[in-house]
């Protein structure tokens, strides 16, 4: 079972549903891309990540190009906000799904309020990665 993740910068969001979907599965080839790939990870994504016990300090911020002509049976989108301009695949793929996620790279405010927008986010993407592996991938 292939799954692609995407996001713009994939250095965030993207990344923490990578670490998070692989844990569930590790026999699942799971990888992560963005439109604008940044090129390196936001270390407070890593941070939040390494506190949940997964460690995603060696992914690499990849280009959506790499994949474009790979079969994937899932192209996920993770972008949430509604300025973001989410990628598009083109590629071969049997499903593509949706599951928005606000970017807490984006949170101002204090050092407390924007930790805590992680946290959030970080949850969020466990919980929806955890339900739609249940209910999409995990063998019976």
């Amino acid at each position: 079972m292939k799954v692609l993740i995407l996001c713009t910068g994939n250095s965030c969001r993207s990344q923490m549903a990578h670490g998070f979907l692989q844990s569930f599965d590790p026999s699942l080839t799971v990888c992560s891309a963005g439109t604008e790939a940044s090129g390196k990870l936001n270390p407070k994504a890593v941070e939040v990540m390494k506190e949940a016990g997964i460690d995603i300090s060696h992914h690499t911020s990849d280009s959506v190009d790499m994949y474009l002509g790979e079969e994937w049976d899932y192209v996920i989108t993770v972008c949430g906000g509604a300025n973001e301009n989410c990628p598009a695949f083109l590629g071969k793929v049997k499903h593509r799904l949706h599951i928005g996620f606000d970017d807490p790279s984006h949170a101002t405010g204090t050092p407390e309020f924007v930790e805590s927008e992680y946290y959030r986010v970080r949850d969020e993407i466990k919980e929806a990665f955890w339900k739609f592996y249940i209910e999409n991938l995990k063998k019976n």
